[in-house]
């Protein structure tokens, strides 16, 4: 394993060399973070320096135990948080602090931050009115994200009345509505149940933009991502093909994760159903 596997420029701002399978164009870098230093004033040293590059259509996750800094890297890239050090590009474009992206959307942990609208179609159009667009461009945006994500039958309910799942799934459509071009998802099967998660996975799966995904769902992440940082201490540890990092039992214990259950070699049943105990066995 290689912890600078996916550093693949010397310069941060630099286009990346890497033709796509499909395509067989040069892929762009999309996020770049160079020696990025973050502390809470109760927790220094969340984030110590972290460098690396993630180029455009990469879907990468984030792995790590809570509190090592995944959902605050997620807000300094949206520049919710201002770095003490380091550097933040998007695109070639410096990230400065509080100021509006349209090209990043963020998924929060809860959708329940993200659903304020009386209707499903409401919140959807909320992103793309606040874009300038027109009356026209807005109604072909939303109805080209609730087919996208496969929640038309919801476009007229309000969105307190809504499943967990459900939620998830609107809050997600209006990000795709504001056409980013990288996507941060927090914990994003945290509400699903197993039907909402595979349709997620599959829609994840066909997406085009570069997604970066934190999450404790790590078998999710195998079947998602094409690439995978392991967080902890404040850095980096290892970066790397999901499969190859968290096939690696030791380094996912030293770090207070588990071996995707997946990956773990199956010889005999893990778990025999019981069989009755006799009256001696039961005194």
């Amino acid at each position: 394993m290689n912890q600078s596997l996916n550093s693949l420029s010397s310069s941060p701002l630099s286009a990346v060399s890497l033709p796509t399978p499909a395509q067989g164009r040069v892929r762009q870098v999309a996020i770049a973070l160079q020696d990025l230093t973050f502390s809470y004033p109760d927790n220094p040293g969340i984030l110590q320096g972290i460098s690396t590059t993630i180029c455009e259509g990469q879907r990468v996750g984030l792995i790590g135990h809570n509190g090592c800094g995944k959902t605050t890297l997620f807000m300094l890239l949206c520049g919710l948080l201002t770095p003490q050090s380091g550097t933040i590009h998007l695109f070639d474009r410096l990230v400065e602090p509080h100021q509006f992206r349209p090209e990043l959307g963020f998924l929060f942990q809860d959708p329940e931050d993200q659903l304020f609208s009386p209707a499903v179609r409401d919140d959807i159009a909320f992103g793309p009115l606040n874009l300038g667009l027109s009356d026209a461009e807005v109604a072909e945006r939303v109805e080209a994200a609730l087919e996208l994500t496969g929640i038309q039958a919801l476009a007229g309910r309000p969105p307190h009345h809504l499943s967990g799942g459900e939620k998830q799934m609107v809050a997600i459509a209006g990000l795709m509505a504001m056409c980013p071009r990288i996507l941060l998802y927090d914990e994003p099967t945290a509400s699903l149940d197993l039907r909402t998660r595979r349709r997620l996975i599959q829609f994840l799966q066909k997406s085009d933009e570069t997604l970066l995904l934190a999450s404790h769902d790590l078998e999710f992440l195998l079947e998602v991502c094409d690439r995978v940082l392991l967080i902890d201490e404040g850095r980096i540890i290892a970066d790397g093909h999901p499969f190859e990092v968290m096939d690696n039992q030791a380094l996912m214990e030293k770090h207070g994760l588990e071996k995707p259950h997946s990956l773990v070699p199956h010889v005999e049943m893990h778990h025999r159903r019981a069989g009755p105990r006799s009256e001696a066995e039961m005194l």
